[in-house]
C-alpha cells in the first residue's frame, strides 16, 4: 500500500473510509546509505591532489600548529606551492613575501623519489636566501610501505634541517 491510499473499514457496511497515516521511510534510508558509501569513497581522494612516490625514512612527526608551506616536486620535475603549480624563478618572490610573515612558516618539501636533487636544492637555496631556515623533508614511513597499497593516506615525516 502507498501513502495516501485509503482503506475500507468495512465494505459497504457504510462506515466512512479512513486516510492510511503510515509513511515509507525505504527509499530515504536507500538515499541515505549511497550517500555514506559516496562520502566514504570519495574521502581519502581529498587529501593530496598531488600524487607523488615519497622515498622512506623514521622519524617524528611535527606538530602542524605551525604554519606550513608545501612545496612538491612530481617525478616531471614540476613544482606545486601548496597545490599551485609554479615555476622555479617565481619561488624567490614567494620566499620573499613569506620570510617576512611573523612567525616565519616551516617548508616541507615533498618529492618524488625521481625528482632531480638539483632541482631540489635551488629552492633549498632560494630559502635559505630569503632568511627561511626551516625546512624538511617529507617521507612515507617504512611500515606503510611495507602494507599493501592502499588509497589510505600517506602519513607525512617530517626531518628537520
Amino acid at each position: 500500500m502507498g501513502f495516501g491510499q485509503f482503506k475500507s473499514l468495512g465494505g459497504r457496511s457504510g462506515k466512512p473510509l479512513v486516510a492510511m497515516s503510515d509513511i515509507n521511510v525505504t527509499p530515504m534510508v536507500d538515499v541515505m546509505l549511497v550517500l555514506l558509501v559516496i562520502f566514504i569513497i570519495a574521502a581519502p581522494l581529498l587529501n593530496h591532489a598531488i600524487r607523488l612516490d615519497l622515498p622512506q625514512a623514521e622519524a617524528q612527526a611535527i606538530p602542524q600548529d605551525v604554519k606550513t608551506i608545501t612545496l612538491s616536486f612530481n617525478a616531471d620535475g614540476k613544482l606545486f606551492w601548496d597545490t599551485e603549480q609554479v615555476l622555479i624563478d617565481d619561488v624567490g618572490q614567494r620566499f620573499a613575501l613569506s620570510a617576512k610573515q611573523k612567525p616565519q612558516p616551516e617548508i616541507l618539501l615533498r618529492a618524488d623519489k625521481s625528482t632531480r636533487f638539483e632541482l631540489i636544492a635551488q629552492v633549498m637555496s632560494a630559502a635559505q636566501s630569503h632568511g627561511l631556515n626551516k625546512i624538511g623533508f617529507a617521507t612515507e614511513s617504512k611500515s606503510a610501505s611495507s602494507a599493501s597499497k592502499s588509497s589510505s593516506p600517506i602519513s607525512s615525516n617530517l626531518l628537520k634541517k
